[in-house]
């Protein structure tokens, strides 16, 4: 009976967002927190909640902070994080807040040379196309529905892949 009881109280919690109102979650159980310094693995499938950690090394450039902590993904061959200024990312956007996402390359970069991002809404389908003009760098990617997005991104004749979620934005 307890472990009942215990069960019907983790999905009564694990339904909510904090503020008691039922949120917009995959069926998947939503993975631990890594711990900091750690990558969440891109082909793992959409995370409903990236943690705030501690940002790697190399994606520190311009922080003021000596070990900056931000929620940010990493993509699959851990050549690029999206650090997630505009977290969670909503569809549409938010009127206060942009879906900014800073794109952080461990790898070279070539001057001028464009990020190419191919968005795919679960992975297969038509496919949504942006492109960051000078490389990685800041941007804000609107897409055009709420979900988990596969991106395929290319820069400086480097490739990576990694799953962003856009949330539903509330109408209300």
């Amino acid at each position: 009976m307890r472990r009942i009881a215990a069960l019907a109280a983790l999905l009564v919690l694990a339904a909510c967002d904090g503020g008691g109102e039922p949120a917009a979650r995959p069926a998947q159980p939503a993975p631990a927190t890594p711990p900091a310094g750690t990558s969440i693995p891109a082909d793992a499938g959409c995370v409903a909640d990236v943690p705030v950690r501690v940002l790697p090394e190399w994606a520190r450039v311009g922080f003021s902070d000596a070990t900056p902590r931000m929620p940010y993904v990493l993509g699959s061959r851990g050549d690029i994080a999206a650090i997630i200024f505009g977290y969670p990312l909503h569809q549409p956007p938010l009127p206060d807040r942009n879906n900014k996402i800073l794109w952080v390359s461990r790898v070279p970069l070539e001057s001028g040379s464009p990020l190419v991002i191919e968005a795919r809404l679960g992975g297969a389908g038509e496919v949504t196309r942006h492109e960051v003009t000078g490389g990685p760098g800041p941007s804000s990617i609107d897409l055009p529905a709420a979900g988990c997005w596969h991106l395929d991104l290319t820069w400086s004749g480097h490739t990576d892949s990694m799953r962003l979620t856009y949330r539903p934005s509330r109408s209300w």
